[in-house]
């Protein structure tokens, strides 16, 4: 198995265990003394100038690009830029209109809220008659009929791991003439994605998770190179348009995926992104995956000899599972809090899962074996019993 760690250009406080990159990538090292230099040399020396001189126009594209080659994206084929709440809307929106007459969104249960809830916000401002019909996530491709606009997706299951056969239900949706959407959130630099292979008409995801963004990472939005020329973008932004900078008042959409663009794009968050993709340069994501498999069948099979009475809930057939391994416990809240305050640090997901993941550019076999005991000794010493460790905060 190819060796893809690269723990020398991730900063990880000394002492701690990260388990959390499924919902925040560590800092690459490079990052802050070369943002450091768009301040000072772009924004600082340059000005305005910079939309120019330093490509600032261009990145969302070619950023796009880097994200692109590990999600199995044809070169301008993916586009940064806003939230992916907005890319979700997006992507349903113009799948709607590519199929008139049809009036139902098919989602499932382990979808992450934000997808749904975007979904439930276009159904009131079309005010069409369009339904959200969710379903179990094995019942998914059963439940796609003629009524079926689209089929809309999160790959990976946000809680559990759970991961959909992209391939078959993708030919599923095409059977029965639905436009299928992905959401990579969890996938991007998680698993081999192949996108092009797939046939998937649209995929959208997040890159502050395994791509190591950032805290509010611009999202992407892929379009399959057929249909960029004529998807209709419902967020018809300025950038979007095909001659921005010629302010004319009605909106013609620009070429290819360049139609997806909606406001001005972050260039600070943009360029934090651009230099964290570099730890992925050379990278094969078969490579990680089978790195990240191994970490987890040791992590799964030293918490369950050491602490039984964590209930495994992610699948445990590591091909059906994602980059994560999540458990069950009635107080996992608690012992989460816990756990990070010895310095591992996983996350929690309502109602009781303890989630953990696995980036294996910056974890090795040395670190799962100290995550396992020190989980061992929050359960058997109870220490998730702290009044201290049972207030929620904010974020979990």
């Amino acid at each position: 198995m190819a060796d893809v760690t690269r723990k020398n250009m991730f900063h990880i406080p000394d002492g701690v265990i990260y388990l959390d990159g499924n919902s925040l990538g560590p800092l690459p090292k490079s990052v802050p003394e070369a943002l450091g230099s768009v301040l000072q040399d772009e924004w600082g020396n340059l000005l305005i100038k910079g939309w120019n001189a330093a490509g600032w126009m261009e990145q969302p594209t070619r950023v796009g690009d880097t994200v692109g080659r590990l999600i199995g994206a044809a070169p301008g084929s993916v586009v940064m830029g806003d939230t992916l709440s907005i890319k979700v809307y997006q992507a349903v929106a113009a799948a709607l209109k590519m199929r008139p007459g049809r009036k139902v969104i098919l989602s499932d249960t382990g979808n992450f809220p934000t997808d749904l809830y975007m979904v439930e916000g276009l159904i009131r401002t079309l005010d069409q008659g369009y339904e959200l019909r969710t379903v179990a996530p094995g019942d998914v491709t059963a439940a796609i009929d003629m009524d079926v606009a689209a089929v809309m997706l999160t790959e990976v299951d946000y809680r559990t791991g759970r991961m959909h056969d992209m391939g078959a239900v993708t030919r599923a949706a095409h059977d029965k003439g639905a436009v299928m959407i992905w959401d990579l959130a969890h996938s991007a630099g998680a698993i081999p994605v192949d996108l092009t292979a797939g046939g998937a008409e649209m995929a959208v995801g997040c890159t502050y998770k395994y791509l190591n963004g950032g805290p509010g990472a611009p999202a992407f939005i892929y379009v399959r190179p057929d249909l960029a020329d004529t998807i209709d973008p419902a967020l018809s932004g300025w950038l979007g348009h095909e001659q921005p900078f010629e302010f004319k008042l009605n909106y013609q959409p620009g070429a290819g995926i360049e139609r997806m663009r909606v406001g001005t794009p972050p260039v600070l968050q943009m360029a934090a992104l651009e230099f964290a993709m570099k730890a992925w340069e050379g990278v094969d994501m078969q490579d990680v995956r089978n790195a990240s498999i191994a970490l987890q069948e040791q992590f799964i099979a030293g918490v369950e000899r050491a602490v039984p009475q964590l209930e495994l809930v992610s699948p445990r057939n590591p091909a059906r599972r994602g980059s994560q391994v999540s458990f069950r416990f009635e107080q996992g809240y608690a012992a989460m809090q816990a756990l990070i305050h010895m310095d591992v640090i996983g996350d929690f997901r309502a109602p009781d899962i303890m989630r953990f993941g696995f980036t294996p550019l910056y974890l090795d076999a040395a670190d799962v074996e100290i995550a396992v005991e020190r989980i061992a000794r929050v359960m058997h010493d109870r220490l998730w019993d702290d009044p201290k460790f049972k207030t929620r905060n904010r974020v979990t």
